[in-house]
């Protein structure tokens, strides 16, 4: 099948990293995956949800935005809770849902960490992309605080990327750019740890059912897919590791 940027069906998006991306922020990390770019910061709180105090642990969570020029005509802001559509929120809950599936919430303590996801330029996958950010910004977040001895040890238990399989046309395609997903006959999100867990998948089939093998098969080539993903991250890693 040709794709739109000349790609094989098992090709990812060039992806980089740039982490410390931003000043102020604990942690922050620009994302870019093709076309795509998200800017993620990290946040830290010294206070948890009503609900969580006394109990000795933390608490990751998660906004996102897609910010007015991200789209080819211009994105009205989503303003308050009242203004925010059900996709924002579905998509902010699965960034917090799989970011706290990796962290060790006694080592982080009565703390919030909140992670927040602005896509600048959208084409395509900017859950999965967000996802992957988030990641590094967390992971910067953790490590200002080992240094400046807010807590003791790094509280994440293994690195965590997402991405995005279809199928078009009969053929699986790995890492949809936003004119693939728009006609994809079958669409996942995909968010895995480096160990190759699964921590969720998101999938619908915008037509005819799916075979059960369908689904193994964009599994696997996902896994390809993230592989990337873990190798930027790796990278963004070892700069801020020199940082400090």
């Amino acid at each position: 099948m040709f794709r739109v940027d000349g790609r094989g069906n098992q090709d990812p998006r060039p992806i980089k990293i740039t982490p410390s991306f931003l000043a102020f922020p604990e942690g922050s990390a620009l994302i870019e995956v093709g076309e795509t770019k998200v800017i993620c910061t990290a946040s830290l709180e010294d206070r948890v949800p009503g609900w969580r105090r006394g109990q000795g642990k933390g608490w990751v969570t998660a906004e996102y935005s897609m910010l007015p020029g991200s789209t080819l005509t211009r994105k009205s802001r989503e303003l308050g809770v009242a203004g925010m559509s059900g996709r924002t929120q579905e998509i902010q809950r699965l960034i917090g849902r799989s970011l706290r599936s990796i962290v060790d919430m006694e080592k982080l303590g009565e703390r919030t960490i909140v992670l927040d996801c602005d896509v600048i330029q959208a084409d395509g996958g900017t859950r999965t992309a967000a996802i992957s950010g988030a990641y590094i910004a967390l992971y910067q977040a953790f490590l200002r605080m080992v240094h400046n001895g807010i807590i003791k040890t790094n509280p994440l238990k293994v690195s965590i990327a997402a991405i995005s399989v279809g199928l078009i046309a009969g053929e699986q395609i790995l890492d949809l750019c936003y004119d693939e997903d728009s006609r994809a006959d079958l669409d996942f999100n995909i968010v895995m740890t480096e160990k190759g867990d699964i921590v969720e998948v998101q999938g619908t089939a915008e037509g005819e059912p799916f075979s059960k093998n369908i689904m193994q098969d964009l599994i696997e080539l996902a896994e390809i897919g993230v592989s990337h993903h873990f190798a930027a991250q790796m990278a963004a890693v070892s700069e801020l590791q020199n940082e400090l």
